[in-house]
């Protein structure tokens, strides 16, 4: 299914939760010399204007990164994440929100890859012009980033980050999911590969957290944001989460301290609240 397309839920909770933690992981792996790949299975656009077309019509942000704003209280790593939003802002009023491959783009060093996979036709030439590719470090392919992840791993460097966040518009994703990272794991087991997923009144979103926990691996962290309380209908997103697998170890106690923050800020009603859970 192609239809869905993420400028409509742009700077949303789910892409404050998402693109924080992405940015802290790879200022985790800028802390070594030794060059790493980035890969984005689901790169999307990558950049979206607000205040147009799709993202003005359900002006998601609103109650995601405009809420952190002009805020002069947030957590350290969380502004640098809004610092990094800030940059395509510069005149202060917020009108682009970046996407994972921005996010990416700010920390990739020289020596360092950077892989985008956007099957949708329309995003996949956005994402083309956004990102006009001029050296080696960058490749982008119109293709399904579930099938052309097999053959990026292992990567030269034996490091990567690996996003995973398909809209699961399709059911099929939810199953998708837990088998391409058992193949994956297979190929790279020492790779961080970092989750996205929704949280949904809908069987398979309920399941998909406990499925990833079951992969054969050792180190594990979860981490989920509610924003308000399910809509009564059962329709609809009422928070998001993160699954990493081969997390810094630092990231537990950065979560710990800017999570109830978040929960604070982007909460709705009085159902707002996180979940954090590790292993390893």
């Amino acid at each position: 299914m192609l239809s869905y397309r993420h400028a409509f839920h742009a700077g949303n909770h789910a892409d404050v939760l998402k693109h924080f933690i992405e940015l802290q992981l790879l200022r985790y792996l800028n802390q070594k010399d030794k060059p790493y790949s980035m890969i984005d299975t689901h790169a999307g656009a990558g950049l979206y204007a607000l205040d147009q077309a799709y993202a003005a019509k359900n002006a998601e942000y609103v109650d995601g990164i405009a809420r952190l704003w002009q805020r002069d209280d947030v957590p350290g790593p969380l502004a640098d994440y809004v610092a990094v939003v800030r940059e395509l802002n510069p005149e202060g009023t917020l009108r682009v929100y970046p996407g994972s491959p921005w996010v990416a783009m700010q920390c990739l060093r020289a020596q360092d890859q950077l892989r985008l996979f956007e099957l949708h036709p329309t995003d996949s030439a956005l994402l083309r012009q956004n990102f006009p590719v001029t050296n080696r470090r960058v490749k982008i392919e119109a293709a399904d980033g579930f099938a052309g992840l097999k053959a990026l791993l292992p990567p030269p460097s034996r490091r990567a980050l690996v996003l995973i966040d398909p809209p699961y518009e399709d059911k099929q994703d939810y199953q998708r999911v837990p088998t391409v990272l058992r193949d994956a794991l297979q190929r790279f087991e020492t790779g961080m590969y970092a989750v996205w997923y929704p949280l949904l009144q809908r069987h398979e979103s309920l399941l998909l957290p406990e499925s990833l926990k079951r992969l054969p691996v050792q180190n594990w962290l979860d981490v989920n944001l509610t924003v308000h309380h399910p809509a009564a209908d059962g329709f609809g997103m009422h928070g998001s989460g993160m699954f990493i697998i081969n997390p810094p170890w630092i990231l537990p106690t950065l979560l710990r301290t800017v999570m109830p923050y978040l929960a604070g800020v982007l909460g709705q009603d009085a159902s707002a609240r996180f979940n954090l859970e590790v292993r390893g």
